[in-house]
């Protein structure tokens, strides 16, 4: 069925109440599709979450949100870098415009991610540009090799010559262990139990590949998990020890990924980075910059400063 956003019913359903097989039957179909709109992404990563539903889910918008000093808001979710309206049409203005209205006005904040795919300006939002980082990988690996920077074939070269060796074998648990014990970030326990539910569900549903680099010791020193769905794949959850940092085993892994997948219709999204220097280490591989929109929408009383 097309969509016509000017006779589009757009419906506010409680997550209870949606249908998951519809909805993730029309994440699948969207022309925008992404593995973070499935509902058992969002079911992980959100602890709330309702939707707004178009046409009988010809087109739906999830909508994460919780409740601050009693004040209901919405936010983009941990590993989770966009969202926003999912169509089965090509997202006209009129559409994107009609789903961000229809946002129920019970929500006093909303500060979200929209796709890549969303370019149309919303005059009652403030818009903050941010950049995520594509590498089309239908070209056969010579090809893509050849666009590597200087410095990052010298990186692989210094792996070479330690020895790290990239496979696909590793287990779910050698990913989480890896990542609880080099966690820079400094995860809360909530968000460390997500990159468990993250690794195994995403195993489980046919979407997640893991890949692993060995020093010469046989040691896991470099990790990652790939999420390959709607012609897209994701590179999540990557961790290094200290060793694996100073061999540059990660930059193996990724080289040994974009050969073992070259010449397939996908886009490798590294979910980009605004730090230049991770944002130079994905461009080191031939990676675009590639914008989508950070936008707020502030229904709080002026007097209200909590969400700053």
């Amino acid at each position: 069925m097309k969509l016509k956003s000017e006779i589009l019913e757009i419906k506010y359903i409680k997550r209870d109440d949606i249908d998951t097989a519809k909805w993730d039957k029309c994440i699948a179909r969207s022309v925008n599709g992404m593995v973070y709109g499935y509902s058992w992404y969002l079911d992980i990563v959100c602890a709330n979450w309702d939707a707004l539903v178009g046409d009988d889910y010809q087109a739906v918008f999830p909508l994460p949100f919780s409740t601050k000093y009693g004040i209901s808001y919405i936010y983009q979710p941990f590993f989770t870098q966009q969202l926003g309206l999912f169509s089965t049409e090509p997202l006209s203005h009129e559409l994107i415009t009609n789903f961000l209205d229809a946002i129920p006005k019970s929500y006093k904040f909303i500060a979200i991610n929209l796709n890549t795919y969303i370019k149309a300006e919303y005059p009652n939002a403030k818009r903050i540009p941010r950049v995520t980082h594509h590498l089309d990988l239908i070209e056969p690996y010579p090809v893509l090799s050849s666009r590597y920077s200087t410095n990052t074939k010298r990186n692989i070269s210094r792996a070479i010559a330690y020895n790290i060796a990239v496979v696909k074998s590793i287990t779910a648990n050698d990913l989480i262990e890896l990542k609880r014990n080099n966690n820079t970030a400094k995860l809360h326990p909530k968000h460390f139990n997500m990159v468990k539910q993250l690794v195994t569900q995403s195993l489980g549903n046919g979407v997640g590949e893991l890949y692993g680099a060995y020093n010469a010791r046989n040691e896991l020193c470099a990790g990652a998990l790939f999420l390959k769905s709607n012609g897209k794949v994701i590179y999540l959850l990557a961790s290094s020890t200290i060793e694996g940092k100073t061999q540059r085993a990660m930059f193996a892994l990724i080289d040994h990924y974009i050969n073992q997948n070259s010449e397939q219709n996908l886009v490798l999204d590294f979910e980009g980075s605004t730090i230049e220097s991770i944002a130079r280490f994905y461009k080191g591989f031939g990676a675009s910059p590639c914008e989508y929109n950070h936008i707020i929408i502030n229904r709080l009383p002026w007097y209200l400063k909590i969400f700053k």
